[in-house]
């Protein structure tokens, strides 16, 4: 006789096995895709500013991004927005979540800034201040680089530090 297939007892040990490495492994990806609170905010502020410069071309309107360092949030506004109206956008922020943090932020007119609040500003010709924004979640910190003239932002999964010179500007930066 010949026994070309396989035992029951062979393929209980092969479902066996791809369960144990599913049992592994799903958790671990799952918590990478869905969980991870620092790639989730850094998505959202890059969105955020994409849809701010597509939203001042197309209005005609300069607008700018506020962003508040001490608790980790941002929101937008038409540059020519009363205070109360600011104020009241200002409640529905978008706020990051616990345990992520804007860890800096270095404009193209000064010193790197760790504390307080930060005006990016979006043009109506559809350029952005240069500006380098440091996202931090424990000891992960994601860097990004909004150029002036490029629509798309840079990302950068570690630290990176600009400093801004005449030759940068020409460059982009």
């Amino acid at each position: 006789m010949n026994n070309r297939g396989y035992t029951l007892i062979e393929l209980s040990v092969v479902v066996l096995l791809i369960g144990l490495m599913l049992l592994i492994a799903v958790p671990r990806v799952r918590d990478t895709l869905f969980d991870d609170d620092l790639k989730a905010s850094a998505r959202r502020f890059i969105s955020s500013a994409r849809e701010l410069r597509n939203e001042s071309v197309r209005e005609q309107t300069d607008y700018i991004l506020h962003v508040d360092l001490a608790n980790p949030a941002f929101w937008v506004y038409p540059a020519d927005t009363t205070a109360e109206k600011r104020s009241e956008l200002r409640k529905a922020a978008f706020r990051f979540p616990g345990g992520v943090r804007i860890a800096g932020i270095r404009q193209a007119d000064g010193e790197r800034r760790t504390e307080g609040e930060a005006l990016i500003h979006f043009f109506r010709r559809g350029y952005v201040e240069p500006t380098v924004v440091h996202l931090a979640a424990g000891e992960r910190v994601f860097t990004l680089v909004l150029n002036p003239f490029l629509p798309a932002m840079t990302v950068y999964e570690n630290y990176v530090d600009f400093t801004f010179t005449r030759e940068g500007h020409a460059a982009g930066l």
